[in-house]
């Protein structure tokens, strides 16, 4: 009797086994399934941090999302109503670039220089016929500064051109609260201002023509200060030999 009672057991729970299991595995594909559409847009992210006030390296993530058609070209336009006094893209193998600058109507101060024109967008276009392949994405480097200090984020607009001609424009801005939309544009969150304002070494080392001086006079005090202090240790070894001469004839007499 007790052994009839304990197969049913054995055998109910393998079937409740096998039907958890089941629904584990049919709610994680459906987890996966909705998750990847989220990953397979343009997205920026910073090489380190992105400061208010500061300069940063910044990566834009083309991903390819056609299975017969290659990414040819990548447009991304700043946004107008925080204009930066310096962008410089870094070559990428393969493909060109074209840097749009317009007038601005309030120029901007740049290392107590006034700035009239910014940068308005920046296009990579495939130079070997190639671009970026299906199952592959492309990142494209920009420094940026000097960050605004009035936002918390910036918003790009991306615009995606396959070979077979089709068009993506990723051009929504998200919105608090709300799903996020379709096509949503490239968005560079910023961190606290740093105290420098200088960023990530990476993106500093293209302003550094403009701080050689503060460098140079930066180097000089460390230099002067180090030589001080190896005196003084020279003087203090001197004197403990000494102590210690004079100790050992103590001892002596």
């Amino acid at each position: 009797m007790q052994v009839s009672r304990i197969a049913p057991r054995r055998a109910v729970s393998r079937r409740a086994l096998a039907r958890v299991t089941a629904a584990g595995a049919v709610t994680g594909t459906a987890v996966l399934a909705l998750s990847v559409p989220a990953f397979a847009h343009v997205t920026v992210q910073p090489e380190g941090a992105a400061a208010k006030g500061g300069y940063a390296v910044v990566d834009f993530k083309v991903p390819n999302e056609r299975d017969t058609a290659s990414t040819t070209k990548v447009e991304v336009n700043f946004p107008a109503d925080h204009p930066l006094a310096s962008v410089m893209p870094e070559p990428v193998a393969g493909w060109d670039v074209k840097v749009v600058k317009a007038r601005l109507d309030k120029p901007l101060t740049l290392h107590g220089e006034k700035i009239d024109q910014t940068v308005t967008k920046v296009t990579w276009t495939a130079s070997d016929g190639k671009g970026i392949r299906p199952g592959y994405f492309q990142k494209f480097p920009l420094s940026l500064g000097a960050l605004p200090e009035n936002t918390d984020q910036l918003v790009f607009k991306a615009i995606q051109t396959y070979s077979n001609k089709e068009v993506v424009r990723w051009i929504e801005a998200p919105q608090a609260g709300q799903d996020e939309p379709e096509n949503p544009a490239p968005v560079l969150q910023l961190s606290a201002a740093a105290g420098d304002h200088h960023g990530t070494a990476a993106a500093q080392d293209t302003a550094d023509r403009t701080g050689n001086a503060s460098a140079a006079t930066g180097s000089h005090d460390t230099d002067t200060t180090a030589r001080v202090l190896a005196v003084a240790g020279i003087v203090v070894g001197a004197a403990g030999v000494a102590y210690g001469v004079l100790a050992g004839r103590r001892r002596t007499v």
